[in-house]
């Protein structure tokens, strides 16, 4: 039995190493409970400023009308937000090059809190994960540095299960 506990651990430790190395989360100084200004569960619907780009079932998802979306004063290639049943609990941001991925962790950093930079909680490797939690938020940047293309989910921790339950945004 202790062989076999012992074969899975190394089985998950490998795949860990060979997925890229996932730095520990932090947690978010001042938890916004929303993305800029919207606050999660806000009823949200199409208006001049959002137009509705999707619709599966219970879940809807919008982009901003209107010009290139920003990740503060950073242009991004995509700005998705998604609500379940109508309230909002999900943003999706994706973005191209090492740049941009140095201004926008900067962003994050300066808005929701520094990383760890104790030696071994830094994310090293071809993919690297950052992660901020807050009592209501939860924000996840996934960079691959190889194909220097970046995925951010800004969450809502109550709203997130709901989310996760009728599409899979978390590939490129």
């Amino acid at each position: 039995m202790a062989s076999r506990l012992s074969g899975i651990a190394l089985a998950l430790l490998i795949s860990l190493t060979l997925a890229g190395t996932v730095a520990l989360a932090v947690p978010i100084v001042n938890d916004p409970n929303g993305f800029e200004g919207i606050p999660w569960g806000a009823a949200f619907k199409e208006t001049d400023q959002f137009a509705k780009v999707e619709e599966a079932g219970r879940l809807q998802s919008y982009e901003v009308k209107g010009g290139a979306p920003t990740l503060g004063t950073t242009p991004v290639e995509s700005m998705r937000f998604t609500t379940f049943e109508g309230k909002f609990g999900r943003v999706t941001v994706r973005y191209q090059g090492k740049d941009t991925h140095d201004k926008i962790l900067g962003y994050l950093q300066a808005t929701y809190g520094p990383l760890d930079r104790t030696p071994g909680q830094i994310a090293v490797g071809p993919v690297k994960v950052y992660a901020w939690h807050g009592f209501d938020t939860e924000v996840t940047l996934r960079y691959e540095a190889r194909f220097e293309r970046g995925i951010i989910f800004f969450e809502s921790r109550t709203l997130r299960e709901k989310l996760s339950e009728g599409q899979s945004a978390t590939v490129f």
